[in-house]
């Protein structure tokens, strides 16, 4: 391990012996000085609140903003926690499951099962508790500084999944699991490339969305659940949701798959509205100029 990943290690080790009450105060506090710092991620975030919840005056949108970027901070931080211990003590922190019957009856299936996981919650505890009931594959983006790669497996330990590459070999390998009965884990708000992706409403206003997942889905059959860890408040843990997949995911028309896609992800993010990652720039990839640029949002 390279030595300043060894350094960040020991860090995560440290850090993660603190209640997570305390990291999650902690957190909060770095959300918000983000947000008096006026930093790009509070611009983005933002811009983001204002085209979702257009109908909020300017106090109520101010208090909104506080609270996401405080739950932005409790996100940073609680990794600590996940990752500074071992995967079956982050689990401890699970207090309640929520459509585990859905996970357990798709499996039971055997025609292979898809994690659609949005950017909300705590996606490690998420990820932990998955890899728990069954192996499981994750399509990621490789991170830019490769020696990080070998810190995450690190971390995850005995209850990480199998990490495939979003690119032609990793998708071959996402459809001969699921064709095997398997499960994988999505981002079903990841940005994709241009080319690859179709517009689609979220939350009120068109973002290119992946078709990989409804592809997927329409090939080999497989369930699709939506999941997210949601945090609990004054650091009591987390709430696992698993949702069923609205209608139409599956379909041959990738417009009507987009938009039931989009819906998954907003059903989830109406759970916990303030803990989805509101910074990712989703609705920069259209002909119209971009949300996040030459406007002072905050």
């Amino acid at each position: 391990m390279r030595f300043d990943i060894a350094i960040l290690y020991f860090l995560l080790r440290l850090f993660g012996k603190l209640p997570l009450r305390v990291l999650h105060a902690i957190g909060s506090g770095i959300g918000r000085f983000s947000l008096w710092r006026h930093s790009r991620t509070a611009h983005n975030t933002s811009v983001n609140l204002r085209i979702v919840r257009l109908g909020l005056d300017k106090a109520a949108q101010a208090a909104l903003l506080r609270e996401v970027m405080a739950q932005s901070g409790q996100s940073a931080t609680e990794i600590a926690k996940i990752w500074g211990n071992d995967a079956e003590r982050a689990l401890d922190l699970v207090r309640e499951v929520r459509g585990e019957a859905l996970f357990d009856a798709a499996l039971a299936a055997g025609k292979g099962v898809i994690i659609a996981a949005p950017h909300l919650g705590c996606w490690e505890v998420l990820n932990y508790w998955l890899c728990r009931k069954t192996p499981m594959a994750i399509l990621y983006r490789p991170p830019r500084i490769a020696a990080v790669e070998g810190l995450l497996r690190k971390v995850r330990g005995a209850l990480a999944p199998e990490q495939v590459r979003a690119e032609g070999a990793g998708v071959r390998t996402l459809y001969k699991r699921l064709a095997g009965g398997g499960t994988v884990g999505i981002l079903p708000d990841q940005k994709p490339r241009a080319g690859e992706g179709e517009f689609a409403p979220f939350f009120g206003r068109d973002a290119l969305t992946m078709v990989l997942l409804p592809r997927l889905a329409a090939r080999t059959g497989s369930t699709v659940l939506f999941a997210f860890a949601e945090r609990l408040a004054h650091g009591q843990g987390f709430r696992v949701h698993l949702l069923p997949a609205p209608e139409g995911l599956a379909d041959a028309d990738l417009g009507v798959a987009c938009r039931a896609l989009n819906r998954g992800v907003e059903q989830c993010v109406e759970l916990a509205f303030t803990q989805y990652q509101w910074h990712y720039k989703r609705y920069s990839a259209d002909a119209r100029p971009s949300p996040y640029d030459n406007e002072r949002a905050i």
